[in-house]
């Protein structure tokens, strides 16, 4: 899958509240009410990553959780990362 370039970035990133850019990855942050609730998140996003054989880096803090995505065979995003991001936001 070929990596996107810096205006396609841009635009794919307008379909998407909340995840921000930093160099080659796109990462958002979400609250929940406690911290079981983020760890059903969490488990809900590990099965669609195993689904879509993407994987995001997951950092938990209590009640919150921030995904990370990167095509990393790639070197950086690819139309893979948005697809799974928007379904992340769904769940």
């Amino acid at each position: 899958m070929a990596r996107l370039k810096g205006p396609e970035i841009k635009k794919a990133l307008t379909r998407l509240p909340g995840w921000k850019r930093a160099g080659a990855t796109i990462s958002r942050t979400y609250a929940f009410a406690d911290f079981p609730a983020a760890i059903r998140f969490v488990n809900q996003v590990a099965s669609l990553a195993e689904q879509a054989w993407h994987h995001p880096d997951i950092e938990i803090r209590w009640n919150r959780v921030t995904l990370t995505l990167t095509t990393h065979d790639e070197g950086g995003l690819t139309p893979k990362d948005f697809r799974l991001a928007r379904k992340f936001d769904r769940a």
